[in-house]
């Protein structure tokens, strides 16, 4: 068969891709379709209205969906395991009270964020949210606040995280585009991170909650009476369960900075083996499977009683997984298309400064076709020619860097997987998410770009 190549031009393309969003909005919203149905019925009349070949607009869909759900089904689901894991031991309202003792109720909102933002710096976005979550959900239900209050700077702070500081993969592809110094993107990353996290975030989080002041109507990890647990496990296993897929998938994490910087050699035995035992599904299933002798066996539970606590925990993740999957679907239809290759001949030269510039095309490819991933490494290559004939400086490189990525984040919505997994984690309609998480998306690329030309401008 024929590669088949996309004739429309930019502008048709961007016309239906608009055109698509908007009939999945009226679907979700006014006709109250499932998002599930309406993810699948848009992406295939996206994929027929773009000129896909009728013979790849099935494979394409369910490649597309497939793929999602071959990286968000193994992270929801083990996460959710060990969730509930630490959530059925009475860990998780252990730690929340000792957290609420250290820091006030006041503070409380404000602890959590800071502590996803260390745990953000190895883990990747939807990994770390699910670790953290029983955490979040447990301080929720002690002081009976709004679930935004807490949640939004916790997922605020692991996406800051991912978005802008190496190790993690966006940040570090960019940066071999572009011919960024990894050690000088990760120094100016971590000093902004914070500031990002405070306004994007933090306030953010605070001011969603008192517009939207609903409190979690189910735990998807299922909760359990406090008045049951028996023995709870003390605060420091509970720490140590946590941490524990925190450094596995932190020697992941560092032995990609190490083979970027080209400091090892990712040939060897050992280093393929660390990097199997660090990835994500791993280090979760490795996690799991100590929570269960830690957390279940030598608190004097027996294997059936454990095997029912898991088996608890996957049943309310099933609409997440597969509404996240259909996400990834629509997302993956629209890149299909061509919008993203068309985009980026179309903006080659447009003209502006080169920071605007790539901050501008990150944005528009983000909101083009979903992945900020994609958004970013795209943007980045083809602003990369630009930059090398530039002769900046080691910093402004950095800061055309992190200027890319923020516009690489703009304002997540129905065409990211990303935007279905926030929602559906912290039981919100699709209205009520782009009310929240898209505009917290949309605030942390702006604040994000401003930094960058700050460092731009001042280094």
């Amino acid at each position: 068969m024929n590669e088949w190549t996309q004739t429309m031009s930019a502008g048709p393309l961007l016309g239906i891709a608009a055109a698509a969003i908007i009939v999945l909005l009226v679907l979700v919203i006014r006709f109250r379709v499932h998002a599930f149905l309406a993810l699948i019925l848009v992406s295939l009349l996206t994929a027929f209205a773009t000129g896909l070949p009728a013979a790849q607009v099935v494979p394409t869909m369910v490649s597309s969906f497939g793929g999602t759900l071959g990286s968000v089904a193994l992270l929801v689901g083990l996460g959710a395991m060990l969730g509930r894991l630490v959530e059925n031991s009475g860990g998780a309202k252990v730690l929340a009270d000792r957290m609420i003792e250290l820091f006030g109720e006041q503070r409380a909102p404000f602890a959590l964020g800071v502590a996803s933002l260390f745990m953000g710096f190895p883990i990747f976005f939807d990994a770390g949210l699910i670790v953290m979550l029983p955490v979040v959900f447990a301080v929720a239900r002690r002081l009976g606040g709004p679930i935004l209050l807490y949640a939004l700077p916790t997922a605020a702070a692991f996406s800051v995280m991912h978005v802008f500081v190496p190790p993690h993969p966006g940040p570090v592809t960019a940066a071999e585009l572009y011919g960024t110094n990894l050690g000088v993107l990760m120094l100016f990353g971590i000093v902004i991170a914070f500031p990002m996290w405070y306004l994007s975030g933090y306030l953010w989080g605070k001011f969603s909650a008192r517009h939207y002041s609903f409190q979690l109507a189910e735990n998807f990890f299922g909760g359990k009476d406090d008045d049951e647990v028996k023995n709870p496990p003390t605060v420091g296993t509970v720490i140590g369960m946590l941490l524990l897929p925190l450094v596995l998938i932190f020697m992941n994490t560092g032995l990609d900075f190490l083979r970027a910087a080209g400091v090892v050699d990712a040939d060897q035995g050992w280093f393929q083996l660390l990097k199997t035992l660090g990835s994500t599904p791993i280090a979760l299933l490795i996690s799991v499977l100590v929570a269960c002798w830690v957390l279940g066996t030598r608190r004097g539970e027996n294997g059936s009683a454990i095997e029912k606590v898991l088996d608890s925990s996957l049943g309310p993740i099933c609409s997440v997984v597969l509404i996240t999957g259909a996400g990834g679907m629509f997302g993956g239809v629209l890149r299909a298309s061509g919008i993203g290759d068309a985009l980026a001949d179309s903006l080659g030269n447009i003209g502006l400064p080169i920071i605007v510039a790539a901050w501008l095309v990150a944005v528009i490819l983000r909101l083009a076709q979903g992945s900020a991933t994609v958004a970013l490494v795209t943007a980045a290559g083809l602003m990369a020619p630009a930059v090398s004939a530039g002769n900046f400086s080691s910093v402004d490189v950095v800061a055309i860097t992190l200027a890319t990525a923020a516009g690489s984040v703009f304002a997540g919505h129905v065409n990211d997987s990303g935007f279905w997994l926030v929602g559906r984690l912290l039981g919100m309609d699709v209205k009520t998410t782009l009310k929240t998480w898209t505009v917290q998306q949309a605030l942390e690329s702006v604040v994000g770009f401003i930094l960058a030309c700050l460092i731009f401008v001042i280094f």
